[in-house]
């Protein structure tokens, strides 16, 4: 089976899963899923039920590296990490996994019979329509969201009513260091550009230096309140986009219960699939394509991680190759990628001869790379220059050192 991801969990279906697990009813379950959030944690992936419930997870949250962390070295691990392109996970549930049951949060039904996948688009459209059996939990706090989100109740198999507040994401708090860095992207985003934006405190800090922009557009897999705010302060028209004109485009959406009120019955807001979002061929046809997106690690070369962190994975890669290609291959676009110069209190470079963990995005498509020491375009130059560049990028007590290694 299936859930649906982030803030669309359908909390009384998980619950009613644990418990079923709980009693023995339910054994062997395979869960697959993207970023799970509280209601998961608490439910189906509390770590007493690991032996009957088996999490296929496709991207890690806090909440599986917390079950990692207390892995005994050589136990099984008790969450399955399944390698693959956010954009790609569609496909997955149409053609390689099947899916006896897919339950998610959806928006009340209209008149007519329709409901809507609201916040969360991504894979939930595909894999509803794919799995043998669908189960809707609706949730009147559940935004109703325009484009290719409609649900018909004769596509239902069985419905739950819930009224529950939906998960509210706090905005993170913005370091000195993450000020410094969005300055420097800010500086780089001109009028009539096409925005998307990555998790985190850096891209909500990048945004709030955007307000006095005109006619920028919004095409990005996660919806936040931050791009919210440049749609209701008038810098996002979305009147230079290419596709989908007049309207934000996103697949996700997370954020506090203003942000959602936002997102109900807005016909400037459009959600879709993923696998349409976060198609770089879909995203280059705008132009002035700006993608900022984190990562752990570049090594000296260009190389990014992005997902793996201490030995162990992280996260997930996302769909941050996606917008890296879709971006750079927008006219005008550019592709930003981006980390503070250092980790753990100062101790750790994030700029390294050679990453600890796999390849999220490879040097070929890295294009802009930015920490609070600058910004370099990696288009063009060889080993040797973009080594010099990025050693230019990294804490001052770490450059001896990287240039030592070479």
């Amino acid at each position: 089976m299936a859930m649906g991801m982030a803030t669309a969990e359908p909390p009384a279906l998980l619950g009613a899963l644990a418990d079923m697990a709980e009693s023995g009813t339910v054994d062997d379950l395979k869960l697959w899923y993207f970023h799970s959030m509280d209601h998961a944690g608490d439910t189906v992936l509390r770590s007493d039920l690991l032996g009957r419930i088996r999490p296929r997870c496709m991207f890690l949250s806090s909440i599986e590296r917390k079950l990692l962390s207390a892995q005994a070295p050589g136990e099984k691990s008790p969450v399955e990490f399944v390698p693959v392109a956010f954009s790609a996970s569609p496909d997955l549930f149409a053609k390689e996994v099947s899916l006896d049951l897919f339950v998610t949060t959806v928006s009340p039904m209209d008149k007519h019979g329709w409901f809507t996948f609201g916040t969360s688009n991504d894979y939930s459209t595909t894999a509803a329509r794919n799995a043998k059996k669908l189960v809707v939990e609706v949730n009147p706090n559940m935004p109703r969201v325009f484009g290719a989100s409609l649900l018909h109740i004769s596509e239902v198999d069985a419905v739950v009513e819930n009224e529950i507040p939906l998960t509210e994401v706090d905005g993170p708090n913005i370091s000195e260091v993450d000020a410094r860095i969005a300055t420097i992207i800010a500086d780089m985003i001109d009028d009539r550009s096409c925005l998307q934006m990555g998790i985190g405190a850096l891209p909500g800090a990048v945004c709030a230096l955007l307000e006095d922009r005109r006619d920028l557009g919004i095409h990005t897999e996660l919806m936040t309140p931050a791009l919210a705010r440049l749609v209701q302060c008038g810098a996002v028209t979305n009147q230079a986009k290419t596709t989908y004109r007049g309207r934000s485009v996103f697949t996700f959406a997370m954020g506090d219960r203003a942000f959602y009120d936002f997102l109900d019955d807005n016909p400037a807001i459009h959600s879709a699939p993923v696998d349409i979002v976060n198609d770089p061929r879909h995203i280059a046809k705008n132009n002035n394509v700006v993608s900022v997106n984190a990562t752990l690690q570049i090594d000296l070369s260009g190389a990014c991680n992005s997902e793996h962190l201490m030995g162990r994975q992280y996260s997930g890669s996302g769909g941050q190759l996606d917008f890296v290609r879709g971006a750079t291959a927008s006219r005008g676009g550019k592709s930003i990628i981006t980390c503070q110069s250092t980790a753990r209190n100062g101790t750790v470079s994030r700029i390294v001869p050679r990453l600890d963990g796999p390849v999220t995005t490879p040097r070929n498509d890295t294009h802009i790379v930015v920490t609070e020491y600058g910004a370099v375009d990696l288009k063009g130059k060889s080993l040797s220059q973009r080594a010099d560049a990025l050693i230019g990028l990294a804490h001052p007590r770490f450059r001896d050192e990287l240039a030592n290694g070479l």
